[in-house]
């Protein structure tokens, strides 16, 4: 899509990038990057099959930003008869997207009726098991106000990466002030010893496999 010079997109603007603003993925799966425009302002990903408890990661594509001053509510509606994350077909607030923080991670947990919102996105996909998840543009001011269904507790990876790299260093500085050249080892035949060097190259592969996948110690 071209652009001219005239500054950021609106809002009206977003209905010019129908399936290329959101993406998401649910655990296990493939990424989903085909949503729709329901709304110059709303947009939708149908997501069939979302089991509760399951976590799913909504996500900017990167393609268009918000407009200054504007973020994405993020909602999921899922049909009675389903598996259960929703007690009603009602739109349920899950969190918001901004460009500052352009993806999150949602659990799926079940969400009382009273709490949802019945036609912000218009009526349910059909099928039993067809859940929905929806991006409505709106203020920051607004989304900063709003309070997500309790329990869907964003997974805040970054926080537990900050501190898987933390106990690493601490861990390895601490390991390595003991060192001690062969010259100047006593021996001692209780004692075991590791080299320095294997202790270094166990911190870098730790290091190298949590920044391609932090939840890879979960395998």
């Amino acid at each position: 899509m071209s652009r001219d010079k005239r500054g950021p997109l609106n809002v009206l603007d977003c209905c010019c990038v129908v399936g290329v603003m959101i993406g998401c993925l649910v655990a296990g799966r493939l990424v989903q990057t085909d949503a729709v425009a329901f709304a110059p302002d709303k947009f939708l990903l149908n997501v069939p099959g979302i089991e509760r408890g399951q976590h799913v990661a909504v996500f900017l594509l990167g393609t268009v930003p918000f407009p200054q001053g504007m973020g994405g509510a993020v909602y999921l509606s899922y049909p009675p008869g389903g598996s259960g994350i929703a007690a009603d077909s009602a739109w349920h607030l899950l969190g918001f997207l901004s460009n500052e923080k352009p993806s999150a991670i949602f659990k799926m947990v079940k969400a009382p009726q009273e709490e949802g919102v019945s036609s912000l996105f218009g009526p349910p996909a059909p099928g039993p098991s067809q859940a929905q998840i929806g991006l409505s543009v709106e203020p920051m001011v607004q989304l900063a106000q709003q309070t997500p269904v309790a329990g869907t507790a964003v997974s805040n990876l970054d926080s537990f990466t900050e501190f898987t790299q933390k106990m690493l260093e601490n861990f390895f500085n601490y390991a390595a002030s003991f060192a001690v050249t062969q010259a100047q080892m006593v021996s001692n035949p209780t004692e075991a010893y590791l080299p320095a060097s294997v202790l270094q190259k166990w911190y870098e592969t730790f290091q190298r496999r949590m920044a391609y996948n932090p939840t890879f110690w979960k395998s």
